[in-house]
């Protein structure tokens, strides 16, 4: 198996023990760990896996201090941390991972110090956390990051108009989600530059179906997909 480039183990009864036969597949890009019983421990024998493009540790047992055995890991383009025990220590293990292009910290427990972490990431062009960690303050720290294509800050509802201001310098945004936030219709005037937006979803806010119509009718007439609607 040693020319193995893909390997998912979603949901197999796998632990930090068995990650050792993983050590020799020099060649793998792909690994899916997803609902595993892999903890910080196991991600030692990730160390050698320079090829690894993409990894999947969501709903893992990992905790921030196992983050830094993936820091050599260069080629890594793709990485799921969706987990609850992953927080702003972890991302600072992160840094060096200048190649990510997708980063998923949906439930992960990011707060605004944690955000600092990415400024340097500046390829990426997916995004989520959804931890309902962030204020504004957290998403000024992202503001730069001109990439991004998709950009998901759903559930931290503390945001407020004031987000929608940084985010505005986004231009190459397709799909936004802050939903279950404190954004209203009158904050939608600062989505009028990002002309690439198709999808726009803005659940359980301060804004009604007619607020984004009129935003799409004289502003972004590229939006398909919008809530709600």
């Amino acid at each position: 198996l040693t020319n193995l480039e893909s390997l998912n183990l979603d949901s197999c009864r796998i632990n930090d023990d068995g990650m050792k036969h993983i050590a020799g597949l020099s060649r793998l890009k792909c690994l899916e760990l997803s609902d595993t019983e892999v903890g910080s421990i196991g991600l030692r024998h990730l160390s050698g896996l320079l090829n690894l493009e993409n990894l999947n540790l969501s709903f893992t047992i990992v905790s921030d201090i196992g983050l830094r055995k993936l820091s050599g890991l260069s080629s890594l383009k793709s990485l799921n941390l969706d987990a609850r025990q992953i927080t702003d220590a972890g991302l600072a293990a992160l840094t060096s991972l200048t190649g990510l292009i997708h980063l998923d910290l949906f439930g992960a427990r990011i707060t605004d110090s944690g955000t600092n972490h990415l400024r340097c990431l500046k390829s990426l062009q997916s995004l989520e956390i959804c931890g309902g960690g962030l204020t504004d303050a957290g998403v000024k720290n992202i503001k730069d990051l001109k990439s991004l294509t998709l950009l998901n800050l759903s559930q931290n509802n503390h945001l407020t108009d004031k987000s929608l201001e940084f985010i505005s310098g986004l231009m190459q945004l397709v799909s936004l989600n802050m939903s279950n936030s404190r954004v209203t219709g009158a904050g939608l005037v600062h989505l009028k530059s990002l002309k690439n937006l198709k999808s726009l979803t803005l659940e359980s806010c301060k804004v009604t179906p007619n607020d984004i119509k009129k935003l799409h009718s004289t502003y972004l007439r590229n939006l398909v997909s919008f809530r709600p609607e």
